[in-house]
């Protein structure tokens, strides 16, 4: 079925949350429109109102504390009137979710049930909606996996969600999303947690699929480099309003808002290296001005203090390491991996998910058993330590995980958090010493004394993860292995949290391996770059040198998808 006209309009759309501390609104007079084949990119931060206006749409939110206003216009081409979407009784949206209305959300794997198999979930999409028999909605689910370009679809049908990768899983819900061809497809960050390769692939796909059925996008995101490559409209949200709207072309190129030249300008460049990344408040905070061009520094400074760190021996050496899991045959995730680190340097880690490199970063600190090779921190082999003296070395090598909320313990209050591995490591006497020196460590990562006695899910993401920095620096260590610890942050906050990393390096002359999917991210924070491809370097250099003359066919298809390069 191919879609014309009208699709979606947006009329003043105010939602609000009845909390123990008083109404918090989300929405404020949200307004907008949206037409067959187009799609609106909906850009702003965390907690800015873009979930919350899809999930409005779809009539998913608590009713218990939630009130909301405005009209939610849904058109149909075979009627004059539209439905409004915001009055339908439970029993007709359950009808319109899935058949008129398709979404897709961030997470996959909490998105697809767990115990049922992938093929069965989107079947039982087709003939609830389709009123199709079980090998009718079986053969159209086949047909499905192959549109969103699944490996082997009978596999992926006969597999269980925990058996697929992320992309795979996030092409499993495209095509629940998508299967029964509704007018409007809403994709809520479908690739944020996405590798850049494997989110290019899912954009294309998205655009294809739409293209064919004529279907309106609603397409949300915190990246605006991101909507840039899919959109054609934007609508920028800022504290539940939208702060600006207009064409994807027009906003990228001459963003009229503070706040849209803010979130413009804190996305890491991948052509230069910058020495502090711009945020946010430099915009709205009254100053509005760009970033001065002293604030870039020129390929000859970058290489030049590359090629003078390089020059001290070793910090860190690695020699042949090898990592195996077992299975019938074992999965070869590292392969006689060779690389040193030098005292104050930033080293990059960069690939796809499953190249091995966190299974890499893991090994180093013995976090994952290594069946073969050498690591040699300041001389000593760390695979043959015996476990009291690798617990004294883990004070020296501390690391940073992707994800700040399973690092924390959710019943210690921050405080502790950051107290335990000092008491651990005998760095403090006494409790007033102790918490001393943790406020100074939370007022050095920019939160304040008032976080001290608050739990982690009192804080926010970007918050948690400055937390765990903390903790890190906490026993004074002199390598920091950071593992995708801001992949799963706003760029706005990404951006801060890497200024403060750099900070940090130049304060405490710092080693750092960075380890990350993301090259631009790569490309602003490291001295060289190590790119890992099924277990194995594929190219290493200094990270000016490799990102703008790459030798390796796969860092050319690395830095060609990653999203925006032109803005």
């Amino acid at each position: 079925m191919e879609y014309k006209g009208k699709i979606l309009e947006v009329k003043n759309l105010n939602v609000s949350f009845q909390t123990p501390k008083g109404v918090v609104p989300a929405a404020k007079d949200v307004s907008f429109e949206l037409y067959a084949g187009q799609t609106l990119g909906l850009v702003g931060e965390s907690g800015s109102g873009k979930s919350v206006t899809a999930l409005s749409l779809m009539r998913l939110l608590p009713s218990f504390n939630c009130s909301l206003s405005g009209e939610l216009l849904l058109h149909n081409a075979e009627s004059p009137n539209p439905v409004r979407l915001d009055e339908l009784p439970d029993g007709a949206m359950r009808k319109v979710r899935g058949r008129r209305i398709g979404m897709i959300f961030q997470e996959p794997m909490s998105s697809l049930n767990p115990v049922f198999r992938c093929g069965d979930q989107v079947s039982e999409a087709l003939r609830l909606h389709l009123q199709l028999n079980a090998d009718e909605a079986r053969k159209l689910t086949l047909q499905w996996f192959e549109k969103v370009k699944l490996p082997d679809p009978g596999r992926v049908f006969r597999s269980y969600p925990h058996q697929l990768s992320g992309g795979q899983k996030q092409r499993v819900m495209i095509a629940m999303a998508m299967c029964c061809n509704p007018a409007l497809l809403i994709a809520d960050e479908p690739t944020t947690a996405l590798d850049v390769t494997v989110q290019k692939a899912v954009l294309d796909l998205i655009r294809d699929l739409q293209q064919d059925t004529g279907a309106a996008c609603l397409f949300i995101s915190h990246d605006l480099g991101v909507i840039s490559e899919i959109a054609q409209q934007v609508a920028v949200m800022h504290e539940g309003q939208i702060a600006e709207k207009g064409a994807v072309t027009q906003m990228l190129s001459a963003p009229q808002h503070p706040y849209t030249k803010g979130l413009l300008a804190c996305r890491p460049p991948l052509n230069r290296r910058l020495r502090r990344l711009p945020v946010i408040s430099d915009f709205t905070d009254g100053a509005d001005t760009a970033p001065l061009p002293e604030n870039t520094m020129s390929r000859e400074e970058e290489l030049t203090k590359a090629a003078e760190l390089s020059r001290h021996p070793p910090i860190l050496q690695v020699h042949k390491l090898a990592v195996s899991y077992p299975g019938r045959p074992p999965v070869h995730a590292v392969k006689s991996v060779d690389f040193q680190v030098h005292p104050g340097e930033v080293l990059g880690l960069v690939g796809e998910s499953g190249c091995g490199k966190t299974t890499l970063g893991r090994a180093l600190l013995r976090l994952t058993e290594a069946q073969s090779g050498e690591v040699l921190f300041r001389g000593e082999n760390l695979l043959q330590l015996p476990p009291k003296r690798m617990l004294e070395v883990r004070k020296e090598v501390q690391i940073i995980f992707q994800d700040p909320y399973a690092s924390l313990n959710p019943r210690f209050r921050i405080g502790k958090a950051i107290m335990e591995p000092m008491r651990l490591h005998g760095l403090r006497q006494t409790e007033e010493q102790c918490k001393a020196t943790v406020v100074g460590l939370l007022q050095t990562v920019g939160l304040s004394e008032a976080q001290f006695d608050r739990f982690p899910h009192e804080l926010s993401g970007g918050q948690r993860q400055r937390a765990c920095i903390a903790r890190a620096l906490a026993v004074e260590p002199s390598l920091l292995i950071c593992d995708e610890s801001v992949s799963a942050l706003d760029v706005s906050v990404q951006a801060q949290v890497l200024n403060l990393l750099q900070q940090l390096r130049e304060a405490r002359n710092l080693t750092m391996i960075f380890i990350s999917h993301d090259l631009s991210v790569i490309r602003q924070i490291s001295d060289r770059i190590l790119v890992m491809k099924d277990g194995e370097i594929v190219e290493s250099g200094f990270t000016a040198e490799v990102c703008n003359q790459p030798k390796s066919p796969y860092t050319q298809q690395l830095l060609e998808a990653v999203p925006g390069r032109a803005f």
